[in-house]
């Protein structure tokens, strides 16, 4: 049995609305937690040279948001990117270069007007595995 994962409301609201924010191109970045729950939201620029259809954390950014989330006393708990035109499945891309076995990889597609899809994977030797995501009030 796959376990699943909580992810606040407050999270969640954030990261769709980042999404919402740039529907022509992918938005990317990090979420801290601590005991196994989000608890911080760090978006992180995308420096691909095409980012409608890919994300790449810009670097500097990225060990700027790893350091604040360790100063925080927390831990990386999912790496989140959205898809402003696919489903929220993880691309050949994203399996590809998929670096973080232990981190929860978010989706959030803007595929469907007027619905806004989120969907955890854990990404492992390139290969995907959907854990379920649970809303919580925290």
């Amino acid at each position: 049995m796959i376990p699943e994962i909580q992810i606040s409301r407050k999270i969640t609201n954030q990261l769709m609305h980042l999404a919402q924010q740039s529907p022509d191109a992918e938005v990317c970045g990090l979420i801290g937690g601590k005991n196994g729950l989000a608890t911080h939201c760090y978006p992180v620029k995308n420096a691909a040279e095409q980012p409608r259809q890919r994300f790449m954390l810009d670097a500097s950014e990225q060990i700027s948001a790893m350091t604040k989330i360790r100063g925080s006393g927390e831990e990386l708990f999912a790496i989140y990117h959205s898809h402003p035109s696919a489903p929220a499945l993880p691309s050949s891309a994203d399996l590809e270069l998929a670096a973080y076995p232990d981190a929860l990889y978010l989706i959030i597609s803007l595929n469907t007007k007027g619905i806004l899809e989120m969907r955890g994977f854990k990404i492992d030797r390139k290969t995907a595995l959907e854990i379920p995501l649970i809303l919580s009030e925290e």
